[in-house]
């Protein structure tokens, strides 16, 4: 007669078993439970960030990847491989190595276009998060943080993809390096210790050696490590969202972080890495075997950066010629210093607006409520004359082709771009203002009045009115619910007013006028004609 036994437990039961009870699984137990319960709120300008992280795992899969069959060296050797065009030419052995990688190892060509269309979407992912997260004002207390450190994630992917756009040692690249280096050596005083640290010597000297570990050691870590660290900081904070019934900054509304956001994060990120792939197989980009090796001697008609560093390209263009002057026993290039002086301030502004606005409006409080972009006309205003001045000195990175494309005159296309660079910011601002403005204008008519719903109806009176209906509760709420910031009021210090708090007052109270605040009563909302009496019509 079979003896009844207890059934043995497997291995990676018992293993399973044991981990739970230690104190790293105790741990980790409470950190899941702690997602589980952990709100997000559910809204489209929160999946940039996904879509970034997307093309950041793309870029270090594909990137291990292709580290195995690149060669970082810039000595020469005779090519024999497949490109027929080529063979017999002296090219380097990065060159070779990378015509090797796109034709000789299977799948190679579809590995190294994934990566470079995933390094060319992450900069677009992060701005978009850059612009979004500063038009709802999301960078105020206690997130100024989260904001320097997304920062300084879009400049450190810029750095990646200039650093990898070298490595090919095509003729495209080699032009875009030889303008590298006639920008280090019209620095002053530092110019030829800089051109000499990343070149080793006369172009093209060790470039491709020196930019190959800033490339796949360097900026994958520092990536990684920006990405922890903010990921961590928002961590500890509760998101923040848009207003409406319910919503304070102790009761986020929205869905689980776990499993329904992490599952919908998890889909988007899958979509985008089909995408990438998806255009990697289709369309073609940076072919190499066309340009043909770089060459000391040799430049590409018409070579144009990658499109996220068009503007630094932009900014050297459209500096007047001839602009130099000697002192100090050196020569100053002000054609070169003045657009480094322009981007370098224009980047530190960025980096610094939410110190800046805080101490302009002197709100130091936590903000947990996102904003409308319309209630906060100057904010929003500044933004798009922040994209207008960035989007012309991008397109002035093409001058050339916009003058061929459309039959124009060179100086005819950089002299509009000047103007437009200093005129359109201002523009720009006035008229994104004035529409907040207007906007706000709109909701107030709403909030009073409700809704036109097409329908008219006639009074006893004889009079012929329009139907209004008035808003629902989320609605009004939204509206509604603005944050109030009252500007800031001269106070003598020490017997004296300072020049600097003058400033800081006229600067508040111009950043702080035209806002639609909370506490304006209301008018009473028009009746509702639905059902015709004879009260008297407002």
């Amino acid at each position: 007669m079979p003896v009844d036994r207890m059934p043995r437990s497997d291995l990676t039961g018992r293993w399973s078993r044991r981990l739970a009870r230690s104190p790293l699984g105790r741990r980790g137990a409470g950190v899941l439970e702690d997602l589980r319960h952990r709100t997000v709120p559910v809204h489209w300008s929160n999946l940039f960030g996904v879509i970034a992280l997307a093309c950041v795992v793309v870029i270090m899969v594909t990137g291990v990847i292709l580290t195995f069959h690149y060669v970082p060296s810039s000595s020469t050797v005779v090519y024999d491989g497949r490109v027929a065009t080529l063979h017999g030419q002296e090219v380097s052995k990065a060159f070779a190595s990378t015509l090797h990688l796109s034709f000789e190892v299977p799948g190679g060509l579809l590995i190294r276009q994934a990566h470079h269309w995933a390094a060319l979407l992450l900069p677009a992912a992060l701005i978009a998060q850059l612009l979004v997260t500063f038009f709802t004002g999301a960078f105020r207390r206690p997130r100024r943080a989260a904001w320097v450190l997304l920062f300084l994630i879009f400049v450190t992917a810029l750095a990646g993809g200039w650093s990898g756009y070298a490595l090919p040692d095509d003729m495209l690249s080699g032009t875009g390096l030889r303008i590298f280096e006639g920008i280090l050596l019209g620095i002053p005083v530092v110019g030829t210790w800089l051109k000499d640290l990343f070149f080793g010597g006369l172009f093209p000297g060790r470039i491709i050696e020196n930019l190959y570990p800033i490339h796949v050691a360097v900026v994958p870590v520092m990536l990684v490590a920006l990405i922890a660290v903010r990921s961590a900081i928002l961590y500890r904070q509760k998101p923040p969202q848009f207003t409406g019934p319910g919503r304070t900054a102790a009761n986020v509304v929205g869905i689980p972080l776990v499993p329904n956001a992490a599952a919908r994060a998890g889909g988007l990120l899958l979509i985008v890495t089909g995408i990438l792939l998806l255009i990697s197989v289709t369309v073609t980009i940076n072919p190499i075997w066309l340009y043909g090796p770089a060459s000391p001697g040799n430049a590409g008609a018409g070579s144009q950066p990658d499109w996220y560093t068009g503007f630094l390209d932009g900014a050297l263009r459209l500096v007047p010629p001839g602009w130099e002057i000697v002192a100090f026993e050196q020569t100053w290039t002000l054609a070169l210093l003045a657009p480094l002086a322009v981007v370098t301030l224009f980047l530190g502004l960025v980096a610094a607006y939410p110190f800046l606005e805080a101490w302009i409006t002197g709100d130091q409080r936590e903000h947990h409520l996102l904003d409308r972009p319309r209630n906060v006309p100057t904010r929003t205003g500044i933004g798009v004359a922040g994209i207008v001045f960035f989007g012309t000195l991008w397109a002035a990175g093409s001058a050339d082709l916009i003058a061929v494309a459309f039959s124009l005159t060179i100086e005819g296309v950089v002299l509009a771009m000047q103007l437009l660079l200093v005129v359109g910011p201002i523009i720009a601002f006035t008229i994104a203002r004035r529409v907040c403005v207007a906007l706000q204008r709109k909701d107030r008519e709403l909030l009073l009045h409700g809704f036109e719903t097409g329908r008219i109806v006639r009074l006893p009176g004889g009079e012929y009115v329009e139907v209004h209906q008035q808003l629902d509760e989320y609605d009004r709420w939204r509206l509604i619910d603005v944050e109030a910031v009252t500007p800031l009021r001269l106070r003598p210090s020490g017997g004296r007013i300072r020049w600097m708090q003058r400033l800081r007052v006229r600067l508040s109270r111009f950043f702080l006028e035209d806002r639609l605040e909370a506490e304006q009563p209301l008018l009473p909302a028009r009746p509702d004609l639905s059902s015709v009496s004879s009260a008297p019509h407002d």
